[in-house]
């Protein structure tokens, strides 16, 4: 999963893309487990999918009413429709991702 940026972040909401948004931060343990998740989701899916270190962006905690990391959000046509923070497990994760795109 790439690394993005808020120009990144930016134009994907532009655009009204489909796909993912995981914030985290480095030295969060769960963060390090939900990332390891998502790398098996990002095998299993096309979908498009970035990751901020939310340590670098206080500001996007504020705009999209982030409580805690990880965190993930479901956007669909450029607008968030589910943010969620707890990764239960892959099989979990895949079935949320189904409920968005489909």
């Amino acid at each position: 999963m790439n690394e993005w940026n808020r120009n990144e972040l930016s134009a994907f909401l532009e655009r009204e893309a489909t796909g993912l948004v995981y914030f985290y931060t480095p030295m969060c343990g769960t963060c390090q487990v939900a990332s390891k998740m998502l790398q098996v989701i990002e095998q299993l899916v096309e979908l498009e999918m970035g990751k901020m270190n939310l340590n670098f962006y206080p500001d996007l905690a504020t705009e999209f009413e982030i409580e805690s990391v990880p965190c993930l959000l479901f956007v669909d046509a450029g607008k968030v429709r589910e943010t969620l923070y707890a990764f239960q497990s892959v099989p979990f994760l895949l079935e949320k991702i189904k409920q968005h795109v489909s």
